[in-house]
């Protein structure tokens, strides 16, 4: 066997086994405080995708039971280089934490137009003079980062956090979120209690195109309401006549995952701020995830927490309010730790049955 053969081979163990680990965290989400553990942390490390910061949180875990890091949750992790890159270094008999990283290749194409015109260019292949080139993601490989807590040498700066009182809304989340809101399209209506829509705190009628928020809460329950009923508005519109077997369609044919993908997304967007999300409510994950027909109930976890969190990173993205730190260590750029964890654009559309929804 040569060396480059035994190369890929062990690659590909160590990926089938990151594969297995993940598949084992996935289904070891049973209940809603289990989903919203998951969330709450996936918001704090937003740099990340969720597979990968779902094998973080357990081996970082793993690492705390076993004596070798100080803390049950990690604070900011980065690549064996990156911590050198800021005068820091892994300290002997420290291991990384494995995940995915993304594998691309470059394509070209003179008819960028058609799809099967594009073809692969070899290493230091240059295009032709009227071609496009585009990067596309091929598949996955193992790599390792390493928590600030296995590091030694220059300190890291702390990053500001959010200073909030009991109830209390971030400055600006309410009118950032409203923004979003209205920008879609939809009048936001603000009406004296839950009397006035039903019995819910917060209603989205898609025929009517309103948002209803009840201001008979404090400002803290009265946003994270805004962040749900948003949540419903970019993910859950109707849409005629379109035929899909992705999970989008699931979630709008199954009340239950519209529900949870609304709430969830409104805990990232609190959880991103620093708010206190004990109060946010999702239901039992063994119940939710078994309820699309053809999928097993990891493939539901996971489409539906990378669907939550892209659409939850668009939201933040759009917002100018102070946010917790998302995993990175302060001096690396956010953007090459994304590009490594794939992060993709969020899904802001699909079909609905009816045309109302509320918390």
């Amino acid at each position: 066997m040569t060396t480059r053969v035994r190369a890929r081979a062990d690659r590909e163990t160590r990926l089938d086994a990151l594969q297995g680990q993940l598949s084992e965290a996935v289904a070891a989400l049973v209940t809603g405080e289990d989903w919203k553990r998951a969330l709450s942390f996936a918001a704090q490390f937003r740099s990340r995708s969720f597979n990968n910061t779902m094998l973080i949180y357990t081996q970082h875990l793993a690492a705390y039971n076993e004596g070798r890091v100080p803390n049950p949750t990690p604070t900011y992790v980065a690549g064996f280089h990156q911590w050198l890159s800021l005068g820091r270094h892994v300290e002997k008999g420290q291991h990384g934490y494995g995940i995915l990283a993304p594998v691309t290749a470059r394509f070209a194409s003179s008819s960028p137009a058609d799809p099967a015109s594009w073809h692969p260019l070899g290493r230091g292949e240059k295009p032709g003079p009227r071609e496009s080139v585009k990067s596309k993601l091929i598949g996955l490989k193992p790599t390792h980062v390493w928590d600030v807590s296995q590091t030694a040498g220059d300190p890291v700066p702390e990053l500001p956090r959010p200073n909030l009182l009991h109830g209390e809304a971030p400055a600006g989340l309410w009118d950032g979120l409203a923004d979003q809101i209205t920008g879609l399209g939809f009048e936001l209506r603000l009406v004296s209690s839950a009397a006035a829509i039903g019995g819910a705190n917060g209603l989205t009628d898609f025929l009517a195109r309103e948002v209803s928020i009840r201001m008979d809460m404090d400002d803290a329950a009265q946003m994270k309401t805004l962040a749900h009923e948003l949540g419903h508005v970019l993910l859950h519109a109707p849409r005629d006549n379109v035929v899909s077997t992705n999970l989008a369609t699931d979630a709008t044919l199954h009340r239950g995952i519209a529900e949870v993908e609304a709430e969830s997304i409104a805990l990232m967007v609190g959880a991103a701020h620093g708010l206190d999300t004990s109060s946010y409510t999702v239901p039992y994950v063994s119940t939710w995830a078994a309820s699309v027909p053809g999928k097993t109930p990891v493939e539901v976890i996971q489409s539906t927490a990378e669907r939550v969190r892209n659409t939850a990173l668009s939201v933040l993205e759009d917002l100018d309010t102070q946010k917790v730190g998302d995993g990175t260590p302060s001096g690396l750029e956010r953007e090459a730790i994304s590009r490594r964890a794939g992060v993709a654009p969020a899904i802001t559309g699909t079909r609905h049955d009816g045309s109302v929804l509320g918390l």
